[in-house]
């Protein structure tokens, strides 16, 4: 008789005098007379034995016991061979290719934690208590993750094992595609074999099929790589991301699961970096074209690029003290890029400005090859050295920023790509944005006027510095863009959605017109749009009823008995109605564009969000109602270039 594989007990062949006897086991398994301990993986039996007898609880009140002897270590190897699976140390490192794992492929040190304070406990893991013993990590995981407050229904290993059924004996691939909540991050190797890559394949395609309310989940590749180092199979990896995902303890969470979450994770991150390290934040203010997209990838720092010896340490810190473990560590990376930066130019970091996509991809390669400069220890070290940073005003900014993405609509990815076919990079050309900033203004526009081409109207390096010149090439367009660059390089403009000949409708008298459709934006130094405060906030307006409007309901109300029309959501506007369709408090949050002889305007109500003199070389900009912004650029300024840009449709050309 040969032991299943899933007991690991060795290759015992002597059962002839194996006898049924009855016994209290609680387990229920569908064996058969023929092989009733070839049980399939998803049933383990409970065990037990001593140095005469092995014993297998196999069927209700029955078990099987086989009298049995150890053979010799020279016929077949090592004692530890036969030690049952949760004893036996290589059994957590089944998926792993152990000769690319270097130092951490040697076992050493403590071989138990005994501790029961907490705080001792966070010291043990900033430490690396449990960090050279292979083992007790694995063990130390399990108990930790075991200890998560999770939902009542939360799937197991059992679940795992259900699902997966037969194909548990087929060789998992990983051509399976990943769902679409990753974002398309691969599974990262982490010293993987290729079958333990498969598997993390299988894995998450069983955990979508269980978590049907993941809609973003980038993060997740690189956990269950790194959870399958420590399990003894895939239903137990399985277990772990699934009590990860449905942890429900009040205040904490451990993964992202919404594209509402990450992004407000990342212009949190923002945020803190901000605050926490200045000269690192103003490097990539100075450099990138888009600081939001360079942070966007703040997560897979840690969680995809840094290598697996530093990745699992914050691993060990993640899984006992929980989210901000990633902020700190990923503050820590960008404060050690800037001092790679620093030392590489000499002191003198480079602020020409380049496109965010090689910051990024600069960032990534310092990143994967941190462990030649800065050891793991080091890394930990510098995360907890920064001062007062709490949880408490990490989960005060994520609520600040989600309720900021709510208010704007962002609460999915967009998956809105027709700007690809309006803009072509090589005969678009202009002299204040690149063709990737062209790109992020032209997702900011209506959806109506996405497909159409740009087309220069006006510029100052043509046309001159003159206002009546400024109106004779705008006229008769209508959606227009103004684009305008300082003398100090800052770069904002306006989207303005109604032909500026409209202005002469109130004579020589300054007066404002357009819809609700207008924005204003800032590019540079950091990228942000301000749409009408009423988008925003519903509640400054509610729709004016027409007359024909209230015969109609009136008309609808007597023959009520006949038919029921359905209410209009409350707070629902349409931004490219004038203002006179609404009830606004005040005629402040409608004051869009404005033009006369001597001046332009954008924005008004206690200041102008753009305000641009006849010679246009002079300019203010500060907050106004109508688009509740901050100043655009430095309060008072001086025009090195400004442009104006139609919308030519690419249909009709």
């Amino acid at each position: 008789w040969k032991c299943p594989a899933h007991l690991r007990c060795g290759s015992i062949r002597r059962a002839s005098d194996a006898k049924w006897e009855d016994c209290a086991c609680p387990r229920q398994l569908n064996v058969n007379a023929a092989s009733r301990l070839k049980t399939s993986l998803s049933q383990k039996p409970s065990w037990a034995v001593n140095e005469n007898t092995f014993t297998v609880c196999c069927a209700a009140g029955r078990r099987l016991v086989i009298p049995w002897r150890i053979p010799s270590v020279t016929e077949l190897g090592q004692v530890s061979d036969f030690l049952p699976r949760t004893m036996a140390e290589e059994d957590y490192g089944t998926f792993v290719d152990w000769t690319q794992m270097g130092d951490l492929a040697k076992s050493s040190g403590s071989t138990k934690v005994d501790c029961k304070d907490l705080k001792e406990f966070k010291q043990m893991a900033r430490q690396g208590y449990w960090a050279k013993n292979h083992k007790l990590r694995a063990q130390v995981y399990q108990q930790l993750i075991k200890t998560i407050p999770c939902r009542t229904v939360t799937p197991d290993a059992d679940v795992y094992r259900d699902i997966i059924g037969d194909a548990a004996m087929k060789k998992p691939s990983s051509h399976i595609p990943l769902p679409e909540f990753v974002d398309e991050n691969p599974v990262p190797r982490y010293c993987l074999k290729a079958e333990g890559v498969a598997s993390a394949h299988r894995i998450i395609n069983c955990v979508a099929g269980q978590f049907p309310d993941i809609s973003h989940c980038p993060a997740l590749p690189a956990v269950t790589s790194l959870l399958l180092h420590f399990s003894v199979d895939e239903a137990q990896c399985f277990e772990h991301v699934s009590r990860i995902l449905a942890c429900n303890e009040p205040g904490k969470r451990l993964l992202d699961q919404t594209f509402l979450a990450f992004e407000s994770s990342c212009m949190t991150f923002g945020d803190l970096a901000n605050k926490y390290c200045p000269a690192a934040h103003k490097l990539i203010v100075a450099t990138a074209q888009d600081v939001l997209e360079v942070y966007a990838d703040w997560q897979h720092w840690v969680l995809g690029d840094l290598p697996f010896s530093h990745v699992v340490r914050v691993l060990d810190v993640y899984l006992v003290e929980g989210y901000k473990v990633l902020y700190r560590v990923a503050i820590a990376l960008l404060k050690f890029y800037r001092k790679h930066k620093a030392g590489g130019q000499g002191g003198q970091g480079s602020q020409q400005t380049q496109d965010s996509a090689k910051i990024r991809a600069d960032i990534q390669t310092f990143i994967k090859g941190i462990a030649s400069t800065v050891t793991p220890d080091k890394l930990l070290e510098k995360s907890f050295s920064i001062r007062l940073f709490s949880r408490k005003e990490i989960t005060l900014l994520q609520l600040t920023n989600e309720k900021s993405l709510q208010q704007k609509g962002i609460t999915v990815k967009q998956k809105r790509r027709n700007v690809q076919l309006a803009l072509n990079p090589e005969t678009f050309s202009s002299e204040i944005v690149s063709a990737k900033e062209m790109h992020d203004i032209w997702s900011w526009i209506p959806e109506r006027f996405a497909l159409c081409q740009p087309q220069l109207l006006f510029t100052t390096s043509n046309h001159g510095c003159s206002l009546n010149r400024f109106y004779s090439h705008c006229e008769g367009y209508e959606p227009t863009l103004l684009l305008i660059r300082t003398t100090e390089a800052d770069v904002c403009g306006a989207f303005l959605s109604s032909d500026w000949e409209e202005r002469k409708r109130g004579g020589n008298k300054l007066s404002f017109f357009g819809t609700g459709e207008c924005f204003v934006f800032r590019l540079k130094p950091e990228m942000e749009r301000y749409e009408w405060v009423v988008i925003r906030h519903p509640e400054l307006a509610s729709s004016i009823k027409t007359e024909a409007q209230e015969d109609t309901e009136s008309s609808e109300a007597q023959n009520a008995d006949n038919s029921l029309q359905p209410e209009k959501p409350a707070g629902h506007l349409s931004p490219f109605l004038s203002a006179r369709h609404f009830n606004l408090n005040s005629k402040n949050t409608s004051m869009f564009m404005a033009g006369n002889f001597d001046s332009i305007i954008i924005g008004g109500g206690e200041g102008n969000a753009l305000y641009i003199d006849s010679e246009l070389n002079h300019g203010r900009t500060g907050r106004c109602t109508t688009f509740d912004n901050p100043p655009l650029c430095t309060e008072s300024f001086q025009v090195s270039l400004l442009e104006v840009w139609g919308f030519q449709d690419a249909m009709a050309s």
